[in-house]
């Protein structure tokens, strides 16, 4: 069975590796994105009668659980290695609205349809933590460009102003969210493990879920992303050999497993930490050509973990993910895609003095995927939540529907918006 298991994976990992080098050349120009592809991809592939396992997240819980960490933290480097954008309290206005205002919205609505279709409390708030992280990564049309791309400026001033505010709210939002999640997920497992009392359990959740962790991850990312910086850019890329240029960029990827296990070591949020890394890294020497190359590598780490992740979302589905799905359960999906996430969007925006259309946008593209994987997978992980083949269902159903509909409608959305500006 073990050797079954390496089988099924060297043949998904050969044929992600091959999509991400081949698809991008058919794909780049069309309204349609590489995830969408690979999920059908996986869909035909564990569907063929060949006698491959359809992967289960139920039965393979850990690994499911370690899969989806592995491609999150990694495309958290990409995301924060792209962002131009000094942080700061007005230059990150749209940030802070979707992180204080639409997400624990977003959370709370999510929660309560949960309750709607018939899940007991625990189970309610981990859908809502669940559909909380969003992931451009799977509609990558709406990210924004990484160094060397149009990107670069000579001032903070010009930085600030050259990355259209849609593009950089959606990825800056992804940057944190995915680790800001986290104290909503732990409050679940907290529920489910010691009841709904808040006595139980709101004084640890509050200093340790949410104060503790939280700071321990941002201060844990400043200063290994400040030590990470210096390493690479004290060493690149002057006086290079061909070895050294086979590797370039490549400490990214070391930058990023080595800032999350070590802030995991130290009860952080490894998410948090990545990202954070990835800021400092890329502000230390923001005009340094060799930005461009630890992009390159992350984007292409990002790449092929996507790929892979979605072909086995695909197989899943083949092998009944979603046959638990209730007629209710499957309007809570559709409604937490179109209404949720789009009402909470808007209301997190209400007097900010942006375009409204921009504003529209940026409330519509809430991309879920793989950061809802991984805490679903963690929820269950370590608590019992009654009706977890439901809770996948109505999980897998949210992204299948969020990488159909916004993978479909990202490329077109961005070009009119783009033409929109040159317009006016």
């Amino acid at each position: 069975m073990a050797l079954e298991l390496y089988n099924v994976g060297l043949i998904v990992i050969g044929v992600a590796l091959f999509g991400v080098a081949v698809l991008p050349r058919f794909v780049s120009d069309r309204a349609i994105s590489m995830p969408v592809f690979f999920v059908a991809l996986g869909m035909l592939l564990f569907g063929l009668p060949i006698g491959l396992p359809a992967p289960d997240p139920l039965e393979q819980g850990t690994t499911t659980e370690h899969l989806a960490e592995l491609g999150v933290i990694i495309a958290l480097m990409g995301v924060g290695l792209k962002i131009d954008r000094p942080p700061g309290l007005r230059a990150w206005a749209s940030t802070w609205r979707l992180l204080v205002i639409t997400m624990p919205l977003s959370i709370a609505g999510a929660a309560l349809l949960g309750w709607w279709t018939g899940l007991v409390v625990p189970t309610a708030v981990l859908l809502g933590a669940c559909i909380a992280p969003t992931d451009p990564v799977l509609a990558s049309e709406v990210q924004v460009g990484g160094p060397g791309m149009g990107s670069e400026a000579e001032s903070l001033e010009e930085a600030a102003g050259q990355q259209d505010e849609v593009r950089f709210a959606l990825t800056s939002e992804a940057g944190l969210n995915d680790g800001l999640a986290f104290p909503f997920t732990n409050l679940a497992i907290a529920l489910a493990l010691v009841g709904l009392a808040p006595a139980n359990w709101a004084g640890e959740w509050l200093i340790v879920d949410v104060g503790y962790r939280i700071v321990v991850g941002v201060t844990v990312g400043l200063v290994l992303g400040y030590v990470t910086a210096r390493a690479v850019f004290a060493s690149s890329p002057w006086g290079e050999t061909p070895l050294a240029a086979s590797v370039e960029g490549l400490e990214a990827i070391a930058g990023t497993l080595l800032v999350y296990g070590a802030t995991e070591l130290v009860g952080g949020y490894g998410f948090i930490a990545v990202f954070v890394a990835a800021l400092t890294i890329r502000h230390y020497e923001r005009s340094h050509e060799y930005n461009e190359s630890l992009h390159e590598i992350s984007e292409l780490a990002e790449q092929v973990m996507m790929a892979i992740i979605m072909l086995f979302f695909g197989g899943a589905i083949v092998g009944g993910l979603l046959e638990p799905l209730t007629r209710q359960a499957l309007v809570a999906a559709v409604a937490i895609v179109f209404l949720i996430r789009p009402l909470a969007g808007l209301i997190g925006f209400l007097g900010f003095e942006r375009d409204p259309v921009e504003r529209a946008t940026v409330a519509f593209f809430g991309v879920r995927g793989i950061g809802s994987f991984y805490y679903l997978a963690h929820g269950l992980n370590e608590a019992a939540f009654p009706d977890a083949d439901i809770l996948w269902a109505t999980v897998g159903a949210v992204v299948l529907i969020s990488i159909v509909v916004h993978g479909i409608t990202a490329t077109p959305a961005i070009r009119w918006l783009e033409a929109r500006a040159e317009a006016s």
